[in-house]
């Protein structure tokens, strides 16, 4: 029975370390997608009001790269995101690693 107690430990372990892993590539890449995404809405936008998609893109880009380059500047802000990334990473680190005293306690 301690064996059956220990896989569904391990099993739960993996669970939660699958799902850290997602949240943690999922706000990376929210941050990566981001200013595409808001390129590709002022192309769209600037499609509505007649302009070619090439030119809407050629303003659109500078646009966007200026807002994050604004978000860069801004004392704290850029760090704090990544901060905010990096705890996550923690957070998980600690809530898989909670996971082997369980296993201890389960095995003794």
């Amino acid at each position: 029975m301690k064996k059956v107690n220990v896989a569904l430990v391990r099993v739960l372990q993996f669970v939660v370390f699958v799902s850290f892993t997602f949240m943690v590539i999922a706000y990376f890449g929210a941050m990566v997608l981001l200013p595409l995404d808001i390129i590709v809405l002022l192309t769209k936008l600037m499609g509505v009001f007649g302009l070619n998609g090439f030119i809407a893109a050629f303003i659109a880009v500078p646009a966007v790269g200026y807002l994050c380059m604004m978000v860069y500047k801004t004392p704290g802000l850029s760090q704090m995101i990544v901060d905010t990334g990096i705890d996550l990473v923690q957070t998980g680190k600690t809530r898989v690693e909670a996971f082997n005293g369980i296993v201890e306690a389960v095995k003794a």
